[in-house]
């Protein structure tokens, strides 16, 4: 059945749309879900990501909704090359990956919506819509959770600013795997005082354990580590 937000669509083009998934089943849900809205078109449905950056460039959709793990590009890169080469296209992402970090490299690739799959049908369709006309769209839980990490980043952001030399230094070091007797060797310290300061990092930084520190050290670019 048709959205109940779904507007008027007399005498008005519908909305032209790519899917692009790896699961058979998937991409025929999605056509039913969409082709069952009065003013959107699934006009072709694909497999893998390179299959979906070709169509895109021949049929010139209004919208690609595209998922992440996909054979030949994946959605992120995907996404990539479609923004450079078929910039008037709007990529919509609808994936179970859906953490923050998946999120803005989505976005950051030019991505202009995120879904999860926990979406509704009448969500996605919403989604369709707002990406066709250029704007923006996040599901709310996906929102909700961005939002959170970007604050997060922000207190991270503060707090590095107050580590000395010698710490930035060492967190760098322990982020790259270096051992305490490692650093201590590099640094001139006793081991002792290495694990004193790297004490003092967390409670600084607020973590917790060490994989925490690792990924504290990749966010704020202290460590290239990706």
């Amino acid at each position: 059945m048709p959205s109940r937000n779904a507007p008027a669509v007399r005498n008005r083009a519908k909305i032209s749309v790519l899917v692009a998934n790896d699961q058979p089943i998937m991409r025929d849900g999605l056509r039913c879900i969409l082709n069952a809205e009065r003013d959107i078109k699934v006009i072709d449905t694909v497999a893998d990501g390179s299959h979906a950056v070709r169509e895109v460039e021949r049929l010139a959709p209004q919208v690609a909704v595209l998922g992440i793990a996909m054979a030949g590009f994946n959605g992120i890169e995907a996404t990539r090359i479609i923004a450079e080469k078929s910039p008037a296209v709007g990529v919509l992402i609808l994936s179970v990956h859906s953490t923050p970090v998946v999120v803005q490299r989505a976005l950051d690739a030019g991505a202009l919506g995120y879904l999860s799959r926990e979406c509704t049908g009448e969500e996605l369709a919403n989604a369709v819509r707002a990406v066709a006309a250029g704007n923006r769209y996040l599901s709310q839980g996906l929102a909700e959770k961005f939002l959170d990490h970007h604050r997060g980043l922000r207190r991270g952001e503060q707090a590095v600013e107050t580590l000395t030399a010698t710490e930035r230094n060492i967190l760098k070091m322990v982020a790259e795997g270096e051992s305490n007797p490692g650093v201590a060797k590099l640094l001139g310290l006793s081991p002792r005082t290495v694990e004193t300061y790297r004490l003092r990092l967390m409670r600084k930084l607020g973590i917790e354990n060490l994989a925490s520190l690792v990924r504290y050290a990749i966010r704020h670019g202290i460590t290239p580590l990706d």
